[in-house]
């Protein structure tokens, strides 16, 4: 079919969507300068003005790209137009934003989180849902969007008509054969496989069917997602945040959506994905980011890690908060004029052992203790001369016995105090942790040298989820109204707990893969996980189907994933493409030091020096310990390389334990051995690195794979 003519159009329609977004960015502006609205006046006033200078705000900072992928052709008779409903004979253009040329006329282009769209992921042959004709559009990589960019566009006939294309029967018969979706679209693969340098890139264009279904759940329903590599599981939860944003701005606007990834190098990798569809102002963040009250200034051993991370500390630290809660030790006299009221020891103990039972967070308990006892001196003073006004109640509460009393029985506290406190007495930490923490954990996590104060202490990752949880138990930290936590799998049962607190009226996307997990506190299944983060009952759904790692790929890190102690079924890709090859190399003499290898960083050199001859970005991962002699010998042979956090570089040389949840066109994974070696979980950080090639995967290496010789493990 000759398409140079509907190409022509469609290039004409795009440079009328362009101007009518022009106009929507101008005219955002226009009801910022002349003001929310005119009518309005104080607090409201001031809540229109924002939601307009957020609206101008986000149009403004839109990236530059096309601003339309797909297209909708409605039957408009037949036997499926009843499919198509409101929709019949209609045609809607596809984008990431909603475009239109006044905000009461229909729209140029239809948000692809709308209703609508939703045909766009899931029609096909079998279920055509209304739709004539499914439109793709093929865009020149890295288009800024101009008109002319547009090279080529590709039809799916979803419903025959014999009048207008002969070979749509075949087409259809074709398409019931295949799975649903856009798995045969050539423009769709092409995108799919398009050389990556850079940050990630949203998948609005070619988002799957099953894809589609997590995007668009409820905002009430939590979901996990077990995906195996190059299965799309990070884009999911991004485009999910996006399509609740879109569906329930006020909710989700109101209580906040936070996005959790597993370090900073990630977040900067992603950061450009919710922009791209149109959100802004969308926390990205870490669980240590989220805890840090303190500056990190110390590091745990392992031993000490294991026990901070246990979910058994939840106890141990509720129990050494509580241990500050003190029987009175004297009956109350309060001073009312001259008179004074009193309340006996043996009520005093009454109440605060009721206010205990009632388990109420620290600082809750501590004013109810307050309310309880002024309560108390109320009734005898009404009961002698009549009600008191709340001036009366107010000034009783204030009053010094009643506040001393307090701080006797519930005395304020720092979550810090508490946790040195901890650390600090022997005593203390054996107390809380009775029959909980052995007596090799104890010691573990005592402090060697105490410092002088709880000021002056050096805290480590781990001491800030406990803090965290103290924190918790003082007060109730506000919550989000969604959460998506990304390569959760890594996740102990104290970050866990840390993010419940933050969801106990929300929801939570979980993201990630056990075969994935290189934490030594490493959940063994979902279930456990779940039942930390607060959400038991969370349905796992999995995805196996890789569109990213081509098939050779995943066939190799499959052989690795036989030798993990994970239940998550083996991954597979729809991508035949790709290239394997695995180079050994004779002369390297110390796989876990930095000595050695001399002529494996030569064959890492060559195949980076072979790799630059095709398109794509290149990471070159090794063990944490062999970075930077890998760094040296690519400066000796001339090849400039960047570090991970320097994103859009041609090569990148990063350790291994920064490798999760990034993406290279070529990968060079030098020295498996010397990787799975380095740490506890070395073979899940293994299968990690070989699963970041989307294109192909260089292996070089002198000591025995370890997919080979499964007693390296």
């Amino acid at each position: 079919m000759d398409t140079a003519e509907p190409l022509t159009l469609e290039r004409r329609y795009h440079d009328t969507c362009r101007a009518a977004l022009t106009g929507m960015v101008e005219g955002a502006q226009e009801q910022v300068a002349g003001g929310a609205d005119v009518s309005a006046s104080g607090a409201d006033a001031e809540v229109l003005g924002y939601q307009f200078r957020s609206h101008a705000k986000a149009l403004r900072e839109l990236p530059e790209a096309p601003l339309f992928f797909g297209r909708l052709d409605f039957a408009a008779d037949g036997p499926h137009a009843r499919e198509a409903g409101d929709h019949r004979g209609q045609r809607y253009h596809i984008g990431r934003l909603r475009i239109t040329e006044h905000p009461s006329a229909p729209p140029l282009v239809v948000d692809w989180r709308a209703p609508v769209s939703r045909a766009f992921y899931q029609a096909g042959a079998r279920d055509p849902q209304g739709v004539a004709v499914r439109r793709r559009f093929g865009w020149a990589p890295g288009s800024k969007g101009d008109s002319s960019d547009l090279t080529g566009m590709e039809d799916e006939h979803l419903i025959a008509d014999t009048d207008t294309d002969t070979d749509a029967d075949a087409e259809a018969e074709a398409e019931a054969q295949a799975p649903e979706g856009s798995r045969g679209s050539l423009i769709v693969a092409g995108e799919i496989e398009r050389p990556r340098v850079g940050p990630m890139r949203d998948i609005a264009a070619t988002i799957q069917p099953e894809q589609d279904d997590l995007v668009r759940g409820e905002l009430t329903a939590s979901v996990c997602v077990q995906g195996a590599p190059g299965t799309g599981k990070t884009a999911v939860g991004l485009h999910r945040a996006a399509y609740l944003l879109y569906t329930h701005p006020q909710r989700v606007s109101r209580s906040g959506l936070l996005i959790l990834g597993p370090n900073r190098t990630f977040l900067r990798y992603i950061a450009e994905v919710l922009p791209s569809l149109g959100e802004t102002g969308v926390r990205q963040s870490t669980v240590l980011d989220e805890v840090g009250r303190h500056p990190v200034r110390a590091e745990d051993d392992e031993a000490a890690a294991l026990v901070k991370h246990d979910a058994r500390m939840a106890e141990v630290l509720r129990r050494a908060l509580y241990s500050r809660v003190r029987a009175p030790v004297d009956s109350l006299a309060v001073p009312d004029g001259s008179y004074r009221w009193r309340v006996s020891r043996e009520e005093l103990e009454r109440i605060v052992e009721s206010v205990r039972g009632e388990e109420p967070s620290y600082a809750v308990g501590r004013e109810r203790v307050r309310s309880r006892v002024v309560r108390a001196v109320q009734a005898q003073a009404e009961r002698r001369s009549g009600p008191r006004n709340n001036t009366w109640v107010q000034k009783t509460g204030r009053s010094r016995p009643l506040s001393a009393l307090v701080d006797q029985v519930w005395p304020r506290v720092r979550a810090d105090e508490v946790l040195a406190g901890l650390f600090a007495d022997p005593d203390a930490l054996a107390a809380a942790s009775d029959g909980l923490l052995a007596p090799e954990e104890q010691r573990a996590i005592l402090w060697a040298r105490p410092p002088r104060s709880y000021k002056s202490a050096k805290w480590s990752p781990a001491d800030l989820v406990l803090m965290d949880e103290i924190e918790g138990l003082l007060e109730r930290p506000e919550g989000y109204g969604h959460i998506v936590v990304d390569e959760a799998q890594d996740l102990s049962p104290m970050e866990c707990r840390a993010i419940a607190r933050r969801a106990g009226f929300g929801s939570l996307t979980v993201l990630g893969d056990l075969a994935q997990a290189t934490t030594p506190w490493a959940a063994g299944s979902w279930g456990e996980l779940l039942g930390h983060l607060g959400k038991p009952d969370a349905t796992v759904t999995p995805l196996t189907t890789g569109f990213r790692v081509p098939k050779a790929i995943v066939g190799l890190a499959n052989r690795l994933l036989a030798h993990l102690d994970v239940d998550v079924p083996p991954a597979r890709s729809m991508r035949a493409d790709g290239e394997l090859r695995i180079r050994h190399v004779q002369d390297a003499r110390d796989t876990r030091g930095t000595r050695g290898m001399p002529g494996v960083r030569a064959a890492a050199v060559e195949a980076v020096r072979d790799a630059l001859g095709r398109e794509g970005s290149i990471g070159v991962i090794a063990a944490d310990a062999h970075t930077e002699p890998l760094r040296a010998a690519l400066d000796a042979a001339g090849i400039e390389s960047a570090g991970p956090d320097e994103l859009g570089a041609r090569v990148t040389v990063l350790p291994a334990s920064l490798a999760k949840g990034l993406e290279y066109d070529h990968v060079v994974a030098v020295e498996p051995a010397a990787i799975a070696a380095a740490e506890r979980r070395g073979l899940h950080r293994l299968y990690v690195v070989l699963t970041r090639a989307v294109s192909r995967l260089d292996v070089v290496h002198s000591a025995p794979l370890p997919w080979e010789t499964p007693a390296a493990r």
